[in-house]
């Protein structure tokens, strides 16, 4: 079993929230199930610039904490589709200030990425 070398500080806030929302797609995938897209298929297709692998691995990282749950329907062929959770609705709002501050400043990001280029 891997053992951290440094142990995480999870009295702050800050780390527990980046705990939670770290890996790239982990946000967009949370704001997706939030917009109504429920099934793993729909996701892979709202998130094309995501591996299905990437999105799957980082779905089941939510579920694990407690962000999303999991409903799967006893059908042929088998359906799966994926609900925000209380604790999941509740981050809502911190994914909307990102996007809203990510689209006030789309043009001072987009300039100084070109200039690193």
């Amino acid at each position: 079993m891997y053992e951290r070398k440094i142990p995480e500080d999870l009295d702050c806030g800050i780390n527990i929230s980046m705990k939670v929302l770290s890996g790239k797609w982990k946000p967009c995938i949370i704001d997706g199930i939030h917009k109504g897209i429920r099934r793993p298929s729909e996701l892979h297709a709202a998130i094309p610039a995501a591996a299905p692998r990437v999105i799957n691995m980082q779905l089941r990282e939510l579920e694990e904490y407690g962000m999303i749950c999991k409903k799967v329907y006893a059908e042929i062929p088998l359906r799966v589709e994926y609900y925000l959770t209380p604790v999941g609705e509740s981050i809502i709002p911190v994914i909307a200030a990102i996007e809203k501050w990510g689209d006030a400043n789309r043009d001072h990001v987009m300039a100084a990425q070109e200039a690193l280029q």
